[in-house]
């Protein structure tokens, strides 16, 4: 006997990104933000000047990497269960990418889901982390390896909150923006050579250009089957870096930074990038203080650790390399001894 549940239906996920001054946001329901001290002490106020809701409430973890875990999940749901939110409640992820990331899958798990919306205030979760319904956390195995696609209900996008960002954490942000420039538009590249990114329209100018790439590729690709994974240029060398240091000597977008001269190397050795244009690339990372290598310790320890990367399955590790600039390959036929190669020419640099 044979029972079958028919669930084929159409979800529309659909959701506008906003990019300007915050907007004021009205929900008729419980309001939950997420944010961290940091961000709080700058710009909790403008937020609440802005939200109109029956019941707000302010939940705040400590800012890091580190601190994305399951346990500070536990934490923040344990919190929304005290303020009795249900099902018809909102989360606001109010931050930078961390806890856009951790927003969206405390919200994805919550009453089995509930909706979010993101604010991000730093330049990375603007132009990257925000957009996609990507969440999770990290664990003692690698970076993201548990969470969910949860798509927010919106996005908004305000570059004032921009206006207290470090320079570091800026030059990150920047990081992710050339990520997609190589990879995708290269066009858009020549004018990241050409503009400097510290001046606020050329900045306007590249968050619009680079949310437009983000949006695309999420609409072509939402749960990474495929072209979504080019996103990750950079990611799975960094992400190896990111587990090494414990999530505490680099930010995210300085390890992408580094993990994009990385596959730029590999690229050139595999005949998919010429040196020039990889040192263009590396060229224009410089020019925002990013960091561009890495010592390697352990050749065989950081190669193994590729395996852990979502992308890669079984025996074969996923690696996304320019094809030149503007264009990208996702291939899984490198050989392990051309890795490894590439892998010692970063062994005992310094960084």
């Amino acid at each position: 006997m044979t029972v079958s549940i028919n669930l084929k239906r159409i979800i529309d996920d659909s959701y506008s990104i906003q990019i300007g001054p915050l907007p004021e946001i009205t929900y008729d329901g419980k309001v939950a933000i997420l944010t961290n001290p940091k961000v709080a002490g700058f710009h909790l106020q403008t937020l609440l000047s802005r939200l109109k809701a029956k019941e707000v409430y302010i939940i705040t973890i400590p800012d890091g990497e580190q601190y994305k875990t399951l346990e500070t999940i536990e934490f923040v749901l344990d919190r929304m269960f005290d303020h009795r939110l249900n099902r018809k409640s909102l989360l606001v992820a109010f931050g930078g990418g961390v806890i856009g990331d951790m927003g969206g899958f405390t919200a994805s798990l919550y009453n089995r889901g509930i909706d979010f919306i993101q604010i991000p205030t730093t330049l990375l979760s603007q132009v990257d982390a925000s957009v996609g319904g990507k969440t999770g956390v990290n664990n003692r195995f690698g970076k993201n390896l548990i969470g969910a696609f949860h798509q927010p209900r919106a996005v908004y996008i305000d570059p004032s909150f921009l206006k207290t960002l470090p320079s570091r954490e800026f030059g990150a942000g920047v990081a992710e923006i050339v990520k997609m420039a190589v990879t995708f538009n290269a066009p858009f590249f020549e004018w990241l050579e050409q503009n400097d990114l510290r001046e606020d329209d050329n900045l306007l100018i590249a968050i619009q250009k680079a949310v437009e790439t983000k949006a695309a590729v999420v609409e072509e690709d939402e749960k990474e089957q495929g072209l979504r994974a080019a996103l990750n240029y950079g990611h799975t060398f960094g992400h190896v870096i990111e587990n090494e240091t414990k999530y505490e000597t680099y930010l995210h977008g300085e390890s992408v930074a580094i993990g994009m001269v990385m596959a730029n190397t590999l690229a050139c050795e595999a005949g998919l990038m010429s040196h020039e244009e990889a040192l263009r690339v590396k060229a224009l990372l410089g020019r925002y203080d990013l960091p561009l290598t890495y010592p390697i310790q352990d050749v065989e320890k950081f190669y193994q650790t590729f395996f852990l990367d979502k992308k890669s399955a079984d025996s074969a590790i996923t690696f996304i390399l320019p094809r030149g600039i503007g264009g990208v390959e996702i291939t899984d036929n490198i050989e392990a001894s051309t890795v490894k190669k590439i892998l010692t020419m970063f062994q005992g640099v310094v960084a």
